[in-house]
């Protein structure tokens, strides 16, 4: 089953309101999801590549910071357990291994999990 940005929208609805102000979808792959702090999530989901997302939590205007889990290929990232996927930590240039889950919905989940502890501890 292809996950949709309706199942992602409906997810942070049921459980991640506590955090969240508003969602906003500027395109057929993308939903835009603003946090409390106006930080803000962008999720993204291929539509012609099964399976292929990524979830940007973007914090730079706040402390210089961004976290993003993707399963882009790329190779420099191949020595990482869980290659494709990997998480880019405070950083763009830190990438590390992630341990959330592989596949959508499952992994958004896990990510949108993360950034809650995170938000909750700042």
């Amino acid at each position: 089953m292809k996950t949709s940005l309706k199942i992602i929208e409906k997810i942070v609805q049921d459980n991640f309101l506590d955090i969240v102000t508003d969602i906003l979808k500027p395109s057929e792959e993308k939903l835009r999801i603003i946090l409390k702090d106006e930080s803000f999530i962008d999720a993204r989901i291929s539509q012609t590549v099964h399976n292929r997302f990524d979830f940007h939590w973007e914090r730079r205007h706040l402390d210089k910071t961004i976290f993003r889990y993707d399963n882009f290929p790329d190779t420099r990232f191949k020595h990482l357990k869980g290659f494709p996927c990997h998480l880019h930590f405070q950083k763009e240039d830190k990438v590390v291994e992630a341990k959330f889950r592989k596949s959508l919905p499952f992994a958004f989940v896990d990510f949108m999990k993360f950034v809650k502890e995170k938000f909750n501890s700042l």
